[in-house]
């Protein structure tokens, strides 16, 4: 054979060869997109940018169940609306019920967080508290009322039943109706421990739970008399609901006064959980600690924690 047959059989052969290796079909020659001997995608090299390249980690997701404080509950809420729209494979539930039934829910593992207006006491030692806002209790009456200021000895006396008529304080020829929290409710305990009562001495003639009905009863009953956040005061004032606060030890109730902690009567708002966090858990209290949701702290008039 000459050697420019030669050559022609040579390119022939390689062109071949490379046709082969284009069809994918020619034994003992890996195709394009087969995965090889080692285990590995061949087209990860060839394809970058494909459907096969590495993808992201999964964005947060699930649903959180959180129970508990009324008083905690519109902002919790608004912290929930805010997060889930940052985050939109997450659902987050929010219940009331009062700081009891937020605290017993975590502990039974029926909620991911609870919520409570007070802060825990001895026998919730296993549980953790994250502060999310500060805020105050303040007594309410009527609009109407000519009742300005109260001491604590008056305020004692109403709530034990020794004063039942608003003009032995000065006021209307009125019965005076005692509005009280029900059991289990951190607003009751907070009041109770500042005035050193007991729920036993108490002779209300209505009870209420959450700080909505108490404000209900007082702006329908110019002789009633009740105790609610602060918070929810300052906004149920603005919108002009018929109801006024009452000073404590000549300070009035506001968000100012308890941030500079003049105001006497205070308590904190607090996320509750129980054992380890879950990734969900654990960015929604940051979430709710950050400077992201101060706006809507203020705006519900309690006081953010860094403050």
């Amino acid at each position: 054979m000459s050697p420019l047959s030669k050559h022609l059989r040579r390119i022939s052969t390689l062109a071949v060869v490379a046709f082969c290796g284009l069809l994918a079909g020619c034994e003992g020659l890996p195709a394009i997109g087969v995965t090889s001997s080692e285990g590995r995608d061949s087209s990860s090299d060839l394809m970058p940018g494909t459907s096969n390249a590495p993808k992201p980690l999964s964005p947060l997701s699930g649903k959180l169940t959180i129970t508990g404080s009324s008083t905690v509950a519109p902002l919790a809420a608004e912290m929930a609306t805010r997060f889930e729209q940052r985050h939109r494979d997450v659902r987050i539930d929010v219940q009331t019920g009062g700081s009891s039934r937020g605290i017993i829910d975590v502990q039974s593992g029926l909620a991911g967080i609870g919520m409570a207006s007070r802060q825990l006491s001895p026998f919730e030692a296993g549980l953790t508290a994250h502060r999310i806002a500060v805020d105050g209790v303040c007594l309410i009456v009527h609009k109407t009322n000519p009742v300005m200021t109260l001491t604590d000895e008056q305020v004692v006396a109403i709530y034990r039943g020794q004063v039942s008529n608003w003009s032995e304080l000065g006021g209307a020829d009125l019965p005076v109706v005692v509005v009280n929290k029900a059991a289990g409710r951190a607003t009751l305990e907070v009041f109770l421990n500042h005035f050193g009562l007991d729920n036993a001495e108490i002779k209300a003639d209505i009870i209420v739970g959450e700080n909505q009905q108490g404000i209900k009863t007082v702006a329908g009953n110019p002789s009633a008399i009740a105790y609610v956040s602060i918070g929810t005061v300052s906004a149920e004032v603005e919108r002009g609901t018929a109801i006024r606060s009452v000073p404590a030890g000549n300070v009035a109730p506001t968000s100012e006064n308890v941030a500079s902690g003049l105001y006497p009567i205070t308590r904190p708002l607090l996320f509750v959980t129980n054992g380890e966090l879950n990734d969900l858990q654990t960015a929604f209290i940051e979430f709710a600690q950050s400077p992201d949701v101060t706006d809507l702290i203020e705006a519900q008039y309690f006081v953010p924690p860094n403050r």
